[in-house]
């Protein structure tokens, strides 16, 4: 997301603060990160990105899912955020296929397209113009369901779980409270920060999908509000999601939630993170351990953070030779002859995209073999 966001919550805590703004004034914006330097300041592993897609500025790239088709092929397809379309492109090899769609409000059209998600056979694309999602079938791009338009606000990220015959989708919606005198966003206070995640059950119903709002949640506390929300994953295993948080004038960090969308009381990141937390996925491992990977999103370097799976420990960090300034990321986990191990896609700079083979993060942060089902 990358943006700045005027601040309306609550009175300030520190009496610093009461003292400078008193309580009620909107409090001075902390100073902006320099993520750039404070990035290759750190002694942080660098490896070789495995390709770099064409770069292609004026679609405005931001989030990356991955699909295997019947013939073994995978295709990565990307969200075009200034020219409300999806790019396709090869996962081995970054040569780009094709484009899908366009603007507009119908059936396979987009307005502002952002998160993107592949579950199966089924692309889940939220468009934050249209305040919506929509659903479809792979490899042909077949308009299968279109939903959450009466619900959501100003969306933005999504994940999607299976459930038996159907899935749970939970959709972050950074709705805000207007814009101040020099046209910043205006955060709502906190007491109205308790439906920033959406969450939809999709079922069977006659030939495709039905999708029923089941939920809507967000803490009302200090620590636990989602401020501003964008990227978001989660681990039934281990019955958790984790939200980024974007508001850089309050934190870079992630929160952790519970499936049916309690904060469980802790945060992670705050002490390693020096930009913009954004993309997060998770390594799963066959003997129930893995790793979260997180993104930082540095204008001049994007560091990639792991945290274990089970303890949420930092683990490490690691930087590509080029990317910069990512917003989505998505893992690959299955093998394939180039990345045998898997692979992590990720938007480099707007404009395309990396990948990154998996032994070599692994190799650079000496973790086990990860084992994969």
């Amino acid at each position: 997301m990358n943006s700045r966001f005027a601040r309306t919550l609550a009175c300030p805590l520190s009496l610093l603060a009461i003292a400078l703004a008193g309580c009620g004034n909107k409090p001075e914006a902390a100073p902006a990160v320099e993520p750039a330097s404070s990035a290759q300041a750190r002694e942080v592993p660098v490896i070789a990105e495995a390709f770099l897609t064409a770069m292609t500025p004026d679609d405005n790239i931001d989030s990356p899912a991955s699909w295997t088709s019947p013939d073994g092929a995978t295709w990565v397809v990307a969200t075009a955020k200034a020219t409300d379309r999806l790019v396709v492109y090869d996962g081995t090899t970054g040569e780009t296929l094709r484009t899908v769609g366009g603007p507009g409000t119908g059936e396979g059209r987009f307005d502002r397209p952002n998160g993107i998600a592949v579950a199966d056979d089924l692309l889940f694309v939220v468009e934050r113009d249209n305040h919506r999602v929509q659903v479809l079938r792979l490899p042909d791009f077949g308009h299968v369901l279109t939903f959450a338009a009466d619900d959501l606000v100003k969306p933005y990220g999504l994940w999607v779980n299976r459930v038996g015959e159907g899935y749970e989708v939970y959709v972050t919606d950074a709705y805000m409270a207007g814009e101040d005198a020099q046209g910043e966003d205006i955060l709502p206070p906190l007491a109205e920060l308790d439906r920033r995640v959406r969450r939809y059950a999709m079922t069977p119903a006659d030939a495709g999908y039905r999708a029923t709002l089941v939920s809507s949640f967000g803490d009302s506390s200090e620590r636990g509000a989602l401020r501003v929300v964008e990227s978001i994953w989660g681990d039934p295993a281990h019955d958790r999601l984790l939200i980024a948080e974007e508001d850089e004038t309050y934190a870079n960090e992630l929160k952790v939630y519970d499936l049916a969308g309690n904060f469980a009381g802790r945060t992670i990141g705050g002490d390693v993170f020096q930009a913009q937390s954004e993309g997060i996925m998770l390594k799963a491992c066959d003997d129930g351990t893995g790793w979260w990977i997180t993104t930082e999103q540095g204008k001049g370097r994007t560091v990639f953070h792991l945290f274990d799976r089970g303890t949420l420990d930092h683990v490490g960090a690691v930087a590509g030779k080029a990317v910069a300034n990512t917003d989505g990321i998505w893992l690959h986990a299955s093998a394939s002859e180039r990345f045998p191990q898997g692979v992590l896609y990720a938007v480099h700079d707007d404009q395309g995209m990396v990948a990154f083979d998996w032994r070599d993060i692994a190799g650079a942060l000496s973790l086990p073999n990860c084992g994969v089902r």
